[in-house]
């Protein structure tokens, strides 16, 4: 985080990854002195980077991924060639401070923002600290969000609306496609309009956004409630218990079960203390040991059930090989699989929620090249849920986990559940339309 205090910035950096963020910054909160900060917490790069530039001091933060990075960077040093960036990792530059050397090369703040959202090929949500205030920039097609909360003597700006409640603020705008503002004491100032298109992430409702948290109107919680009805609507197992692997596909089994009037059940408790989330490790031994030790069952809600689980999807699959195993070695009758959004066939390219090595590390890229033989020269029969590629793909990927049966969403289904419109939502890593 990075704080204004009158007359200079203070930041502070740690890396949270096995500690809470809170156990980390604790003893740094009394030091810290000021009424105007930002923060970022950040897979990939150290952040917020602190500035001084011809356009003044700031401290600068983002979230989104720059696809044409290495591009940007040499139009840069063709421009100017006294500049230089520093590297954070094996020929790597952080993305922020190109970011900031984008901004730094305009007349102002407002030009450097959308220079940036002019020149970056991905997506790039921006927060700048200066002394006149917080410039809150939302990515040219919104693909992640940006929302102002309110109380009587402050403002704030969030990805998260779950920030607000328990802070005292209230939702008071959120930031269209590309829109520009300044907040100041005094409100807010426009500083650039918002754009016509917006491709907001739907994996925001599906997985990674915090069930309390609302974007463009619609409630995370309330979405996945809405997801998991529509699937038990499409669907007619005989079954004793329906449950989410925790935690992002509980909302949706609670759809399921509401909708279904099976009973919902946890025959798996998550062990939070130890076990981190088990796609973001690399390393794919870490990834099945994390997998298979933090789901504990309870055997006296699994042995000689019929069980069906909504996840919020399936990536690499490697949780679920896990949990399955673990349930038949618990006597489980039968174990069914629903995902609620459709088979991932392609890595996203706009944002860094998650990052694969390869997108043949998917489970449905997988399932396509142990049926073909090869990698096909085109994926839509595979996105088509009508086309019995697309059954043979579900069938592999079935078999290959063990699961008594797997189902999918469906992609209409699951953006009705949104509820925004279509034409509102990118549903690139479903069926490659961004």
């Amino acid at each position: 985080m990075a704080i204004w205090n009158g007359k200079s910035f203070n930041r502070a950096i740690h890396n949270i990854e096995n500690t809470q963020f809170r156990a980390k910054f604790e003893s740094e909160l009394p030091k810290i002195k000021g009424n105007m900060g930002i923060g970022c917490i950040s897979d990939t790069e150290p952040q917020p980077l602190t500035v001084r530039s011809h356009l003044g001091q700031y401290t600068i933060s983002t979230v989104g991924r720059i696809n044409n990075l290495a591009q940007i960077t040499e139009q840069a040093f063709a421009k100017h060639q006294n500049i230089h960036l520093l590297e954070i990792n094996k020929g790597l530059i952080n993305p922020t401070e190109l970011v900031s050397v984008i901004i730094d090369q305009e007349d102002s703040f407002k030009d450097g923002l959308l220079k940036a959202q002019e020149l970056i090929e991905g997506s790039c949500s921006i927060l700048l600290l200066t002394p006149q205030g917080i410039y809150a920039s939302r990515d040219r097609y919104g693909r992640t969000p940006l929302i102002i909360g309110k109380k009587k003597d402050s403002f704030c700006v969030s990805l998260e609306s779950c920030a607000f409640a328990n802070l005292g603020f209230k939702y008071d705008y959120e930031l269209g496609p590309g829109e520009i503002v300044l907040l100041t004491a005094e409100g807010i100032e426009r500083i650039a309009p918002p754009r016509d298109k917006m491709r907001i992430c739907a994996f925001l409702w599906v997985y990674y956004g915090y069930p309390s948290s609302t974007y463009e109107g619609m409630n995370v919680e309330i979405m996945r409630n809405r997801n998991g009805a529509a699937m038990a609507r499409n669907d007619n197992e005989d079954l004793d218990i329906v449950s989410g692997i925790p935690d992002s596909g509980v909302g949706h089994a609670i759809g399921y079960s509401n909708e279904s009037r099976i009973p919902y059940g946890r025959p798996f408790i998550k062990y939070t203390p130890t076990w981190a989330r088990s796609f973001m490790p690399q390393n794919q031994s870490i990834r099945n040991l994390v997998a298979r030790m933090k789901l504990m069952p309870i055997p006296d809600l699994v042995s000689g059930k019929r069980l069906l689980f909504c996840d919020d999807s399936i990536v690499r699959g490697t949780q679920l090989r896990e949990s399955v195993d673990l349930l038949y070695k618990c006597n489980a009758r039968e174990v069914h699989i629903r995902s609620a959004c459709p088979p991932i066939i392609h890595g996203c390219k706009y944002l860094n929620f998650s990052t694969s090595r390869s997108e043949m590390e998917l489970a449905a890229r997988n399932a396509i090249i142990e049926l073909e033989g090869k990698e096909p020269e085109s994926l839509d029969e595979y996105c088509d849920p009508a086309n019995e590629k697309y059954t043979q793909m579900v069938k592999q990927i079935s078999s290959k986990f063990s699961f008594s049966s797997l189902k999918f969403q469906n992609i209409h289904d699951m953006v009705e559940a949104i509820g925004i419109g279509s034409d509102k939502v990118c549903t690139y890593c479903w069926n490659g339309k961004g």
